[in-house]
């Protein structure tokens, strides 16, 4: 995993497979994310419901907390601020 979380493409690519799979999105591929898109709203759409499936994902894989809405709502601005979130927070081994 540390591999993937070092390469920001890779983590990025990782990131959109993982939220399609969370949140069984079927009319959507990995290409078709816009890495700079905001993910809630105009963006992939996404709901408070799907943000919620998204922390306990997140914090499941990565082993990072997601502390608060504010945290939230940086890190899920779009598929980079998500991998640039994950980068600074992800602690291997713990």
């Amino acid at each position: 995993m540390e591999e993937i979380i070092n390469n920001t493409e890779e983590l990025c690519l990782f990131l959109k497979k993982m939220i399609i799979d969370t949140l069984k999105l079927e009319d959507i591929n990995a290409d078709g994310i816009d890495s700079n898109a905001p993910l809630f709203r105009e963006g992939l759409g996404l709901d408070s419901i799907d943000a919620l499936e998204l922390v306990v994902a997140i914090e499941k894989i990565f082993n990072v907390i997601i502390e608060d809405e504010d945290v939230g709502k940086k890190a899920f601005a779009s598929i980079n601020a998500l991998a640039v979130f994950i980068q600074g927070e992800y602690k291997s081994g713990k």
